[in-house]
């Protein structure tokens, strides 16, 4: 037990010392283009150019997918989520991009055929840039560019602007002094804020719910980094192993004889981390009681396969919609508890509602997995034909039971485009629909499981038995290469009415929209305890726990934006959306956003949530 406390405590250590590393390399970067870590990147060019001091080199794709026609600034916070994002290219894939022009892998590519493709092809070079390229004398001879060589200067290029910019911040005690959420004394000046009285329902205390052995705000297991700020707010609230405080959710047996509706639906997990999921249109013909609720779709699983997607927590934002579909009203959100299963029971009038599914994050996101070998998802039978093999079968059909919404064993053209739109972009028409039909099993206009199965074995048979475009259909659907769903979860949504026949329909599949976020801040300061930031009545920080989920809420009622310091170093077996234990967000003027939502890294032993949100 000694060795394997040591162990997990040297983990947290190494864990500790990586984030305080990338913070470092962040700030390093941020503080050679900008003069404080608290200005913000106001253009383009300012974006780019500091994601190159920080080792990358971002395509004008890259840039536009965080500087959008909407994107006036990005503040220090975002650039440390591009860094975590956006990973620097390794030698190993600058070669395999040089390999797919170089079919013989010669290790070198004619000049007149790199000219042609950087001046032709993808985002094309200017003919000066391409000559620059080509005239370099380090890795050109003979009319060839040894890519090798460049790859080589490439990699070492990277790390010198890294290095450069981490000499730069050591050299210069000023820099230092502006280091961003570190552990060094932090300097507060140009924020001033000015002061209000608070609401009378806001508590002035400084925790929460205190545990045994922990003190007020000035206990001193709080960080050096938020002693040295002008105002600071701790919150600790400690859990048993597998305990949660919300009230359990009550399923009457008065409730079996009221009609129901039923929708699945899925949250997946895109690239850059971002979250996506189905958005559902609600109506209810008369007011009625009704009981609503979510869970994690149990679908079928080859044996020994785990499945993931069972422990990620999952809520639902009910909005009441009025005149129009932007003008949403929170309702409730469910906040009972029966095991995996959250719900709400109340009563709503007759109208149209929008229910937003949420998940926040801390167990839907990307993890680095060690996968031996890559599945197999066809071969060719005795006869010479393509079959799909019996574990791609099995995924095709939990892939089926997913996006089958209305359960009733049968796809529409409207939950095959759902499908179509996640895992090619693109939908398919009346006309394509009536092709498919002509050539796969259907029943009153819908496709069957055979059917489903039959078209992924044409795309098979389309490619010869290539299995690459099969990959991009089942990665994009949330499996890995070892055909386990590890960056998805199904859930299914129940509604039960009293009086009259709800209906359900799924609308979108998008990420969050400003309506869920609007309605998680509502929801949290509307239910959750308030404490005024000590120093800075402006500032109020709103804790709500429900079930096994915490979340944080920061509110900014001065005229200035404010950047607070978040630091959850004295957690103990947290885990946080964020992925950070200190990390720093910027709070517009007169108005309030999530700071983080934290749930227990392992439920069967205690948790410990000890968070100091500090003014900088």
């Amino acid at each position: 037990q000694k060795v394997t406390r040591s162990e997990s405590s040297q983990a947290k250590k190494s864990q500790h010392a990586e984030e305080a590393i990338f913070y470092m390399n962040c700030r390093a970067a941020y503080l050679t283009v900008l003069k404080s870590s608290l200005e913000n990147i106001k253009s383009k060019e300012q974006l780019s150019l500091v994601l190159q001091q920080a080792g990358r080199n971002p395509s004008q794709k890259t840039v536009n997918k965080y500087w959008t026609s909407q994107t006036t600034t990005l503040n220090f916070d975002d650039f440390c989520t591009i860094l975590k994002k956006e990973k620097p290219a390794t030698k190993t894939e600058l070669l395999e991009a040089f390999g797919k022009i170089d079919p013989d892998n010669t290790g070198y590519i004619l000049h007149d055929e790199l000219y042609k493709i950087l001046t032709t092809r993808g985002e094309t070079m200017t003919r000066d840039e391409a000559s620059a390229i080509i005239k370099q004398a380090d890795f050109n001879c003979g009319g060839k560019l040894d890519y090798n060589k460049f790859c080589d200067l490439y990699m070492t290029t990277s790390e010198q602007c890294c290095k450069t910019a981490r000499e730069k911040l050591e050299v210069d005690g000023r820099l230092r002094q502006q280091q961003f959420g570190s552990q060094t004394e932090t300097s507060c000046e140009g924020i001033t804020l000015p002061v209000s009285k608070p609401s009378p329902r806001i508590s002035r205390k400084t925790d929460h719910k205190l545990a045994p052995t922990k003190g007020d705000s000035r206990t001193p297991s709080r960080p050096s980094s938020a002693q040295s700020c002008k105002a600071s707010v701790s919150t600790t609230i400690s859990m048993g192993a597998g305990s949660n405080r919300n009230t359990k959710l009550i399923e009457p047996d008065t409730m079996k004889e009221w009609q129901c509706a039923q929708s699945k639906g899925c949250f997946y997990l895109e690239e850059d981390g971002e979250i996506i999921s189905h958005k559902y249109r609600l109506h209810l013909p008369q007011r009625s009681t009704v009981c609503i609720t979510i869970k994690p779709l149990n679908v079928r699983q080859v044996e020994g396969k785990p499945c993931h997607w069972l422990s990620v927590d999952t809520a639902l934002y009910i909005l009441k919609e009025n005149e129009t579909q932007e003008n949403l009203q929170l309702v409730s959100f469910t906040e009972q508890q029966n095991k995996e299963m959250f719900g709400w029971r109340g009563e709503l009038g007759s109208g149209v509602y929008w229910l937003l599914p949420f998940t926040t994050g801390c167990r839907l996101k990307k993890v680095k997995t060690q996968i031996t070998g890559e599945a197999k998802l066809v071969y060719r039978g005795e006869d010479g034909e393509l079959v799909l093999t019996k574990e791609f079968r099995a995924a095709l059909l939990d892939i089926f039971e997913t996006i089958d919404l209305d359960g009733n064993g049968l796809l529409s053209l409207e939950e095959y485009n759902f499908f179509e739109l996640r895992t090619s972009g693109e939908k398919c028409d009346e006309e394509a629909w009536a092709v498919c039909k002509e050539n796969f099993d259907m029943k009153k206009n819908e496709l069957t499981r055979q059917g489903f199965m039959d078209l992924n074995l044409m795309e098979a048979n389309d490619r010869e038995g290539d299995p690459s475009d099969l990959w991009v259909t089942l990665l994009s659907l949330g499996y890995n290469k070892a055909l386990e769903m590890t960056e998805a979860c199904p859930f299914v949504i129940d509604i039960y009415a009293e009086k009259c026949k709800p209906r359900i329909k799924a609308i979108y599949l998008e990420a969050g929209s400003w309506q869920l976020n609007r309605a998680i801040c509502k929801s949290v300061v509307n239910k959750g305890e308030a404490k005024v930031m000590d120093g800075c009545e402006n500032i109020i920080i709103y804790t709500y726990q429900v079930g096994r989920r915490i979340t944080s809420v920061i509110e900014n009622k001065s005229d200035n934006k404010v950047i607070i310091h978040v630091n959850n170093e004295q957690s103990k077996n947290c885990l946080s959306n964020r992925g950070l234990t200190v990390f720093a967000v910027e709070v517009a003027p007169k108005s309030m956003m999530v700071s983080q939502h934290v749930m227990p890294l392992n439920e069967q032993e205690e948790w410990l949530y000890n968070c100091v949100h500090s003014l900088l």
